[in-house]
């Protein structure tokens, strides 16, 4: 197959074309590309067949060199979801052979695929998630209507509470998502994100309209919020962060709710829940509360030495997590600046 490598961020209309398919996904954009590029200067390569003026397939990688983890394809860092896009009449086991073959003279270790949907029938995971996708009804409350009692009952809470949103675009309110951002890690054992990558998000998604921050107070102090990106006609909630001891007001039921009012209002299709990981059961609770379609994201790695699919180990918590918990803000922040680029 003459599959193109392509630069999504320097190659002209990307992202048109990338809408001509109906199987785009946010993470396939130069958006996405530009933040991860620029952050941790990974080198994009996005394996594609392009017939005309339509995008018939599409394996977009980032190169990642590590000293400490090694040389990689992944199919995205950081990322969700990052289904191929593969039309019917495209043999997408000869699409993967090329990635395979290029893997091999370049000297990765693996190439990784976050959800390959049925591309890869029968093979082992490496690992899995659930993913939750809700498609959004232009009236309110009809999707209102779908959501648990419970996911009602905290909303009402929320409002009666005296919890106030506000839906902005700004870089100061990346800069106090950041900071709930920061208390959230450490209370679950983890090192921040980097500052400089949230600027990357502002740079080129935030503030090109492609995302919104959903920011929640109580009585003039921020509490909670989230971070939404959008593409086409489709929504996902990325981020998330709160501050626990504010956990009874419920706070985060109103932020996801205006979300959904807001891509309501806008005229978007769906809004995704993202990935969670499946031993993390109080998410998957409120996931569950909106009326979403829940489905399981599958992993695959291809090690290229050992020419088979493998196992990708667990993700459980450890002792590191205990230690992270322990760890100042400050200096947490350093270790997610050194951690993150060899992590992706």
């Amino acid at each position: 197959m003459n599959l193109q490598i392509i630069n999504p961020i320097t190659y002209p209309d990307w992202n048109e074309l990338l809408l001509s398919n109906q199987d785009y996904s946010f993470f396939h954009s130069s958006h996405w590309a530009s933040v991860l590029t620029e952050s941790y200067k990974y080198n994009p390569l996005y394996f594609s067949l392009i017939d005309g003026k339509k995008l018939s397939c599409l394996i977009p990688l980032m190169e990642i060199k590590s000293f400490v983890t090694g040389q990689r394809g992944v199919s995205l860092p950081f990322t969700d979801y990052c289904r191929p896009i593969c039309n019917g009449d495209i043999n997408f086991h000869d699409a993967f052979n090329g990635l395979v073959e290029y893997g091999k003279k370049t000297g990765w270790k693996y190439i990784e695929i976050r959800d390959a949907g049925d591309f890869f029938k029968e093979l082992p995971i490496s690992s899995f998630y659930y993913g939750h996708n809700l498609n959004l009804l232009q009236d309110e409350q009809e999707n209102y209507s779908k959501f648990k009692s419970s996911t009602k009952r905290n909303i009402r809470k929320a409002i009666k509470e005296g919890v106030e949103i506000k839906v902005c675009n700004t870089l100061d309110s990346v800069k106090e998502f950041y900071g709930l951002n920061c208390i959230t890690r450490k209370m679950h054992g983890l090192p921040p994100q980097p500052y400089f990558f949230f600027r990357k998000i502002f740079d080129h998604i935030i503030s090109k309209n492609l995302g919104i921050v959903v920011l929640a107070s109580y009585k003039g102090k921020t509490i909670a919020g989230a971070v939404y990106f959008h593409f086409g006609e489709k929504a996902i909630y990325k981020y998330g962060a709160s501050e626990w001891r504010f956990q009874q007001l419920r706070a985060n039921n109103l932020v996801m709710w205006s979300a959904i009012q807001w891509y309501c209002q806008n005229g978007y299709k769906s809004l995704s829940f993202g990935r969670t990981d499946h031993d993390h059961k109080g998410l998957m609770q409120f996931k569950n509360g909106w009326g979403a379609e829940e489905k399981i994201i599958k992993y695959y790695r291809y090690d290229i030495k050992k020419k088979a699919f493998i196992n990708g180990g667990s993700h459980v918590s450890g002792f590191h997590n205990k230690v992270f918990n322990k760890m100042p803000i400050p200096l947490l922040k350093v270790v997610g600046s050194l951690f993150y680029k060899h992590m992706g």
